[in-house]
């Protein structure tokens, strides 16, 4: 039953396959020695994940957050999985990839199984290579070559193609875990060896053994004796062995795995055959769920359909052993797919005992889209009114919410730094300012949804119109700052967009209670579902992947956690900036009045926002003169610290700490000092330090300023006035969304305005493009037509 396979230990058929495979397939990857810790190595490009794998068996994980404690793992690689599309011979790129992953957990110090199908496809190509090479040569010759082509291959039979492919299959394998200094030991099983008790001991003894001995189990049925599958030979509470799936069941609860991952042709499980129209991917499944799932066909090679796998990974779950059903088969993807399950990322159908409280993320989506169209639907005057509402609620209520409020800066302190516990603090005049904005974005939305933009005659009784239209459903994630949720809230609503909601955890009690107060407000108009916030244990990557619910992400953060969703956002468009290096230019026109005023609001007033000053340029002429002294005092008294530009550095006989990067956003009390020559030189500085979002000239003389407004090209430029005048409750749009720094769409300070799109509705009576064909009846007017204004009186 058993059959350890040496390095040097390959059959002539895998002697002669082994340098094609080791040259093509499997990626030659040089580990390292291993340190002290057993079985740890650091060779592969994929992420280690350095959290503690011991763990009591018994129930399964309820969430897949914990999948990353797994210990035991057994990866079931199904036959589409691991052959060709022409079922004949292995997909040896798609192999050698997973043995990869196989091996990054294995050196991570988890006991990885595999149970693998294969060799009969293997087989198959083997024999059908020596029976083409049986045929007589002269004969071949003699009928020429278009005879030679359509020579006959018999049917061959799966139990001796299984019993010609084992040894090869398993050559491969041991020469791919060879790569990466791991062993790999076979074993042949059929359902007999799980009935027999004696034979059960043994096999566990021996799997143990080699999991003991850091060896990689490699289990498969033994087709070339097993017999046909009888129909309903289930015993009560047992399994029965009849294809891999019920098999790498069976070996998990055996072995009280912690986890099951079945790799198939499919992404998971689907409510309905996929391919057809409504099939929807399901991410989580519950024991009982199987009414609502209606099965196809099974996979185009292999014994077992989805039906079977379904029925092996309850059984697994039911035994103790969490299950993940996913695709191993897209180039995309497979590549990291046993990872990305074991990292927690949302990837196929996780199975659970444990049904969450509330909707699912995805239920949350196709909720606030269509509460979203709901409130779309509205007449402006009510949208005004819930927000109006909301305004009053969180003057009302103020006692609640800094209560909820107080619980999150207990919990806070001592784990945030002080510029984010400032973030997460509410107070009564924070309540009171946040009403005033949703009360001017109450204003501002009489004219929003619905307005008409341009009107066009295009023909004799045919007009044309573009209105404008909310964009749809919004992902706005937000770290700290539970003031951004009404604010958010309250321009989703004036704009009639659905919204989902995702705050940090350190901000969890205040978001509660202003999300309740939200759904408060809107459900005097029947809305409430338009605003949805998210509780589960979703991940931003995970949601960032919601590509089919969500039409934008603004993330209102640190400039790290943009970039991350930035990078994770995969088809959804992302609204921000990833930095806000914003930069100050004192000209050698400017007044001293004026100067220390401005530089001291912008960099201190609150260091912590995006829109305050980083970089602080000094003309040349005004180097070693009060004003430049005055500035210089004015910082050491705010105690802000000072880096030297190397142009400034180099004018100084003890000068402060030179720069690492022009580009740095200090985001505390820190700034950076550089000397320029000119305004040119300034705008140049900039463009290429600069990100884009806000910046600044200080000067008397209003040609300099034109010509620097004219000539930055950022977000927001300013002449005379703080850097934190860049925000959207300041600019008078009531608040904002955030700030984009992006080209496209909406720029700088987002607010209302941001939030929409257009459409285009065009009326006609029974008009038709032939009409306006060369010799057609009719002839394009294109004719500017007066837009309509609205009155809100």
């Amino acid at each position: 039953m058993l059959r350890y396979l040496h390095r040097s230990g390959f059959q002539p058929f895998s002697q002669r396959l082994l340098p094609w495979v080791q040259s093509v397939a499997v990626p030659r990857l040089h580990p390292v020695q291993p340190p002290a810790v057993r079985h740890v190595r650091s060779w592969s490009n994929i992420p280690f994940i350095t959290v503690p794998l011991s763990r009591a068996h018994g129930k399964p994980f309820a969430h897949r957050s914990e999948l990353k404690h797994a210990k035991r793992i057994v990866v079931k690689l199904g036959s589409a999985v691991v052959t060709r599309g022409d079922e004949c011979g292995l997909a040896l790129g798609r192999l050698a990839s997973i043995v990869e992953q196989v091996s990054v957990l294995q050196n991570q110090g988890r006991e990885m199984m595999l149970v693998t199908s294969g060799a009969v496809a293997f087989g198959k190509q083997r024999l059908r290579h020596e029976i083409l090479l049986s045929q007589s040569v002269r004969q071949a010759l003699h009928s020429g070559q278009n005879q030679l082509k359509e020579l006959a291959i018999p049917v061959l039979e799966a139990r001796a193609c299984a019993a010609a492919g084992q040894s090869g299959l398993m050559a491969l394998y041991e020469a791919m875990f060879t790569q990466y200094s791991i062993c790999a030991a076979q074993i042949l099983v059929t359902n007999l060896d799980f009935h027999d008790e004696q034979k059960r001991r043994n096999l566990n003894g021996t799997l143990h053994e080699l999991l003991r001995m850091n060896i990689v189990p490699i289990v498969n049925t033994n087709d070339a004796v097993v017999p046909p599958a009888e129909p309903n030979s289930d015993l009560q509470g047992v399994i029965s062995v009849k294809d891999n799936d019920s098999l790498a069941a069976r070996l998990a609860v055996e072995m009280k795995t912690d986890l099951l991952i079945v790799l198939s042709d499919v992404e998971g499980l689907f409510d309905s055959p996929p391919g057809t129209d409504d099939a929807k991917l399901i991410d989580i499944f519950y024991p009982g769920d199987q009414q609502s799932v209606t099965f196809g066909t099974k996979s185009r090679v292999g014994l077992g359909g989805m039906e079977a796998k379904v029925k092996a990974a309850l059984w697994a779950l039911q035994g103790g052993t969490s299950v993940v059903i996913a695709n191993g088969t897209h180039p995309k993807v497979s590549g990291h797919v046993i990872t990305d399950i074991v990292e927690g990322k949302k990837v196929g159908t996780f199975f659970s005992e444990v049904k969450p409280a509330g909707p699912t993320v995805e239920q949350q989506g196709e909720m606030a889209r269509s509460g979203g169209r709901m409130l779309a639907t509205l007449e402006p005057e009510q949208r005004a009114e819930i927000i109006h509402h909301l305004a009053d609620l969180l003057t009302d209520q103020r006692e609640e919410i800094l209560l909820a409020n107080k619980k999150d800066l207990e919990e806070a302190e001592g784990r945030l730094a002080s510029p984010l516990l400032k973030r997460l603090s509410l107070s009564t005049s924070k309540l009171n300012s946040l009403a005033i904005g949703l009360r001017q974005i109450a204003a501002s939305s009489q004219d929003s949804v619905g307005r008409v933009l341009r009107r066009t005659r295009v023909a004799k009784n045919l007009e044309l119109e573009q209105v404008t239209v909310p964009i749809g459903v919004l992902l706005v994630i937000f770290e700290s700052r539970p003031d951004c949720l009404p604010q958010v809230a309250a321009l989703a609503i004036a704009s009639g967009n659905g919204l989902l909601l995702k705050g940090g955890k350190e901000a969890a009690h205040s978001n509660r209670i202003l999300h309740l107060l939200t759904q408060e407000a809107l459900s005097i108009h029947g809305v409430k579902d338009a605003i949805q916030l998210v509780n589960t244990r979703e991940e931003v990557e995970d949601l960032c992947r919601l590509d089919k619910i969500i039409d934008l992400i603004i993330p209102r953060g640190s400039s790290q956690l943009v970039r991350d969703i930035q990078k994770a956002a995969k088809g959804i468009p992302v609204m921000g900036h990833s930095e806000g290096i914003c930069h100050m230019y004192v000209d050698s026109e400017a007044s001293v009045d004026k100067v220390t005023r401005l530089v001291r609001d912008s960099k201190c007033e609150y260091p912590a926002a995006c829109n305050a000053l980083e970089t602080l340029l000094i003309h040349r002429d005004l180097l070693r003169t009060p004003l430049f002294d005055q500035i210089i005092d004015m910082l050491r008294v705010e105690q802000v610290k000072i880096h030297a530009g190397p142009k400034f550095a180099s004018y100084l006989t003890f000068s402060p700490s030179e720069v690492k990067s022009l580009r740095i956003e200090y985001g505390d009390l820190e700034v950076c000092i550089e000397v320029v020559d000119s305004v040119q030189e300034a705008i140049d500085h900039i463009h290429k330090y600069g990100s884009s979002h806000t910046d600044v000239i200080v000067t008397e003389n209003e040609k300099t300023a034109e010509f620097f407004l004219q000539h930055v090209d950022s977000a927001c430029v300013f002449w005379n006035a703080s850097t934190r005048f860049s925000d959207g409750y300041r600019f008078g749009l009531g608040a904002e969304v955030g700030i984009s720094t992006s080209r496209i769409h909406a720029r700088g300070p987002v607010g209302l305005e941001g939030l929409l799109t257009t459409k285009w509705l065009l009326r006609g009576q029974d008009h038709v493009v032939s009409d306006f064909s060369e010799h057609g009846s009719l002839k394009y007017l294109h004719e500017n037509l007066p837009v309509p204004q609205r009155n809100f009186s």
